[in-house]
């Protein structure tokens, strides 16, 4: 169950952040096209795997400590660096505007540690209404 659980979770993991580059371009009115969008996750996806093998991910995916920060926290932090280091995002000048460390660190949290949030909640609600039943 838990090897299913830790490929379940790296999917929805990867599938968000996914989305998240797919509404920071089309917010952006950037193309949606294959390349563009791997361009666009590629350095959010690349942290998101330093962290999961960091925090061995699968063996608790459900986690929010230390699984959800540190995969979240790892996430954030290498994608910017590799964002900086490729020249991606440069605005005016600024290769990290604050502005978009700002967004990306919150949307990254609501995606990465809300879904945990939700899914705990539900089995904890499940496990109380299952314990009262006769």
């Amino acid at each position: 169950m838990t090897r299913t659980r830790g490929w379940l979770a790296a999917v929805v993991d990867i599938v968000l952040i996914v989305a998240f580059a797919l509404i920071g371009r089309s917010s952006h009115a950037e193309a949606a096209s294959p390349i563009g969008l791997w361009t666009t996750a590629y350095p959010f996806l690349a942290g998101w795997a330093v962290g999961w093998l960091v925090v061995r991910g699968w063996a608790r995916p459900m986690r929010l400590w230390p699984t959800g920060v540190v995969v979240w926290v790892a996430t954030v932090a290498i994608g910017m660096l590799l964002r900086v280091l490729t020249g991606q995002g440069d605005v005016a000048g600024d290769p990290l505007p604050l502005s978009f460390v700002i967004v990306a660190t919150i949307s990254l949290a609501v995606f990465l540690l809300g879904w945990r949030t939700v899914v705990r909640l539900v089995a904890a609600r499940s496990g109380r209404r299952g314990r009262g039943r006769v």
